[in-house]
């Protein structure tokens, strides 16, 4: 039996190298993003309704605006229309005048509590100090379940983490750029059905199995299959174009930045500067804005989120597509899978 070929440093160590580094770049990434976001939350600019003509409501705003920039006033042009942007997430929050000369602030929890929480205390010490009562309600209150409101993060990130790593586990045992066409769209299809049964997993979990929501679960369904096959597909043009060496740029998009930039943990408006807006483009943002909706609100407050998942689902199918034409048929030519 002749001897195994000599396995030199010079081959192996400059791949290892560039995967730690890679690597480390990533942790580091990971690191400053979390701490960076995550560690003084600082409430900024936090909307609350106001109608135009409610004189009290309108002076005490203007008055807490004044003083600080944690709360901003939203103007409506009357009641109905203050209650419609809070019932379709334009604001928090909706400060008006009451039937008996006082005021009445009606929070929709649901959006994120720690934003209501910041809105009762500041409207609560303004209202005393203009001698105005106050009284508070909460019409879109978040479940007894889930107090703090995180679940709708938790189960958007569980969605993503699934999309990406179904997508990462065809690429390392079918190849990260389909061959053909035919290779493409069987694997298209493949996390398709892939997030159809993840999306109803999930939306079982978070209702009959761990008893966060009974009610809406086709709809939280529903927002699962889009969020898991648009992180799936962003997964997969990536590492069609990259190889897998785009599995890092996946990570840093979807993990890195899109966790703390969704808005999940903290609302938005309590994020740093260049963190704040988005949770309005990126996969786990939009998808932990969907399942809110889907959970609490009416169907007015979904238009966006639905847009942009869809949005990054065809761009995603629509690059891996053009990676299958043009890296897939290079590498092997003339051959049809």
């Amino acid at each position: 039996m002749g001897e195994a070929p000599e396995v030199r440093v010079g081959d192996w160590l400059p791949r290892i190298a560039g995967l730690l580094l890679g690597t480390l770049a990533l942790a580091s990434a990971f690191i400053a993003a979390y701490v960076g976001a995550l560690h003084q939350p600082t409430p900024r600019d936090v909307p609350v309704g106001v109608a135009l003509g409610d004189q009290p409501a309108q002076r005490v705003l203007a008055g807490v605006r004044e003083r600080n920039s944690k709360i901003k006033p939203v103007e409506y042009d009357d009641p109905g229309a203050a209650d419609d942007g809070l019932t379709s997430r334009e604001v928090y929050a909706v400060l008006g005048s009451g039937p008996e000369g006082g005021l009445v602030l009606t929070n929709a929890s649901a959006s994120a509590p720690a934003a209501t929480d910041l809105v009762t205390q500041v409207l609560t010490a303004a209202a005393q100090q203009a001698r105005l009562p106050l009284r508070v309600t909460d019409e879109v209150p978040v479940a007894d379940t889930d107090p703090r409101g995180l679940v709708p993060f938790y189960l958007a990130v569980g969605y993503v983490l699934g999309g990406y790593l179904a997508s990462t586990a065809l690429g390392l045992s079918a190849g990260t750029t389909p061959r053909t066409l035919r290779r493409a769209a069987l694997r298209i299809s493949v996390l398709a059905v892939y997030s159809v049964v993840l999306g109803i997993v999930g939306a079982a979990l978070v209702g009959p199995v761990l008893d966060v929501w009974n009610h809406d679960l086709p709809a939280i369904a529903g927002t699962g299959v889009l969020t898991v096959f648009a992180a799936a597909m962003v997964a997969a043009a990536v590492q069609g174009w990259l190889g897998l060496l785009g599995t890092g740029l996946v990570i840093l998009l979807l993990v890195v930045l899109g966790n703390p930039g969704s808005g999940g943990i903290y609302a938005p408006e309590f994020l740093p500067t260049w963190l704040r807006g988005m949770h309005r483009w990126n996969v786990p943002g939009l998808g932990t804005d969907l399942i809110k909706s889907a959970a609490y609100f009416d169907r007015r407050s979904i238009g966006w989120s639905v847009s942009g998942l869809v949005l990054w689902a065809v761009l995603g199918l629509a690059a891996l597509l053009a990676a299958t034409l043009v890296r897939g048929r290079r590498a092997r030519p003339g051959q049809d899978g």
